[in-house]
């Protein structure tokens, strides 16, 4: 009777580990899949949020860029405008001369009517 009654409860502890697999197993499935679920949906919102932040960062970047640039162009306007606050009729003058006297000077274009150039047109070249 021992022995009948242990494969009894065997059986019994058996049906109901299948009716309890047979019930669980798709309520499981159904909470994986809702868990898996929240997971890509937190992972998608993370992936939005660090798009967000590189374009913000490119955004500064760009601002900044503009900035130095704006920085520059008003550099090289004043130095400009200084270079041509110092240029004066005497400088050149001075200019043309000392481009006289140093040596390298072979030929000198003077300019004549409407700033055309006499061209030595019979020029010997030894």
């Amino acid at each position: 009777m021992k022995e009948r009654d242990a494969l009894i409860f065997l059986g019994v502890v058996v049906l109901l580990l299948v009716v309890g697999a047979m019930w669980g197993l798709p309520k499981y499935k159904v909470y994986a899949r809702e868990m898996n679920g929240k997971a890509q949906l937190k992972e998608a919102e993370w992936n939005r949020q660090i798009t967000i932040q590189e374009a913000e960062a490119e955004k500064q970047s760009a601002a900044l860029k503009a900035d130095a640039e704006v920085l520059r162009a008003g550099g090289i306007a004043e130095a400009n405008r200084i270079i041509a606050g110092s240029i004066t009729a005497e400088y050149i003058k001075y200019k043309f001369v000392e481009g006289l006297n140093d040596g390298n000077t072979e030929v000198i274009y003077v300019p004549t009517e409407a700033n055309l150039p006499i061209l030595e047109a019979t020029r010997n070249i030894n």
